[in-house]
């Protein structure tokens, strides 16, 4: 899990940079999209010294201004709940999927200070000119180590591809919270999972930031 919460930073980084050309994002194809965002993160990365420090102001205002609307987060939510989702009310699902993405960001984007010298190799994307959905597959190259997989689920929609899923060393992030939001809500339903999130949010906005390793 510690592996995925680490490359999720990356993804949740690529995906905030997205942000700074969105109108060039809807007429791009994903794996264009995706090539294009990852070297702007991985060069911002390298030269803001904030982000390098751990600085958690710099790091959230990045994700939180940037990441939403370039991520489906109400698709990844409805996923990780499963068959739960439909039993939900209206409320209990926008409740869901705000304390979800709360988390998501929370507890990624500290990992964004610890980009450095890696590099991204792209695989062909395997997909029709019409498909609404794809995968766009990628490599993390790094200086010590193995590659870490890296792939990404896109879908297409009105104001350009999200990404709603990604994959790090063959486990989709969505599956990797599946039981545990299954097991709370065995416990104490939909509103005690939002419970439990919402105290994990609090204690991680509380957290110290940590600084980049060098």
């Amino acid at each position: 899990m510690n592996i995925i919460k680490r490359f999720f930073g990356l993804f949740l980084a690529i995906a905030a940079s997205a942000a700074f050309a969105a109108p060039n994002a809807q007429a791009e194809a994903p794996d264009v999209l995706i090539k294009r965002i990852s070297q702007e993160i991985l060069d911002l990365a390298k030269t803001d010294k904030r982000i390098q420090a751990g600085d958690q102001e710099r790091i959230m205002e990045v994700v939180q201004t940037n990441v939403i609307p370039y991520v489906n987060f109400q698709r990844m939510t409805a996923m990780a709940a499963g068959r739960f989702w439909r039993e939900a009310t209206p409320e209990q699902q926008s409740m869901l999927t705000k304390e979800f993405r709360t988390l998501l960001v929370y507890t990624y984007s500290g990992a964004i200070s610890q980009v450095r010298n890696q590099k991204i190799e792209y695989k062909p994307l395997r997909a029709s000119p019409d498909d609404d959905e794809v995968e766009v597959r990628t490599m993390v190259l790094q200086t010590r180590g193995e590659p870490i997989q890296l792939n990404y689920r896109l879908e297409k929609t009105a104001t350009g591809w999200k990404i709603y899923d990604v994959n790090i060393l063959g486990a989709w992030l969505v599956e990797t919270y599946k039981g545990s939001f299954s097991t709370e809500i065995g416990k104490g339903g939909i509103d005690g999972l939002i419970k439990v999130l919402v105290e994990r949010n609090k204690r991680l906005s509380a957290a110290p930031p940590k600084p980049a390793k060098s």
